[in-house]
């Protein structure tokens, strides 16, 4: 939902633009992208060629990516980390029971 929500402001946002009308704030958008929505933020960067070059929001947008990248890699890691005590003792379990 976020993801559509970013989308949507990304391409509003290129319509005030092109009237000339009161933009959203780049923090905003910023803010939607690092909420859940950057796939939907960048998404509308290439669909509709908006805040493709302009920096520092592409630089930031970047950085939110890679934190984004970076936690799901340290979630899945410590769901493994969590899980394998578990998946340990059933083993120890199995095999002392006479199990496979």
């Amino acid at each position: 939902m976020v993801n559509v929500l970013a989308y949507g402001a990304m391409v509003l946002d290129k319509a005030k633009a092109s009237r000339g009308l009161r933009r959203i704030p780049e923090r905003t958008l910023l803010r939607l992208a690092l909420v859940g929505g950057s796939a939907g933020t960048v998404l509308a960067q290439r669909m509709v060629r908006h805040k493709t070059r302009k920096e520092p929001f592409r630089s930031q947008l970047i950085r939110i990516i890679a934190l984004q990248i970076v936690a799901i890699i340290a979630l899945s890691i410590a769901m493994i980390v969590v899980e394998l005590p578990e998946a340990l003792w059933n083993s120890i379990v199995s095999l002392t029971r006479g199990g496979s």
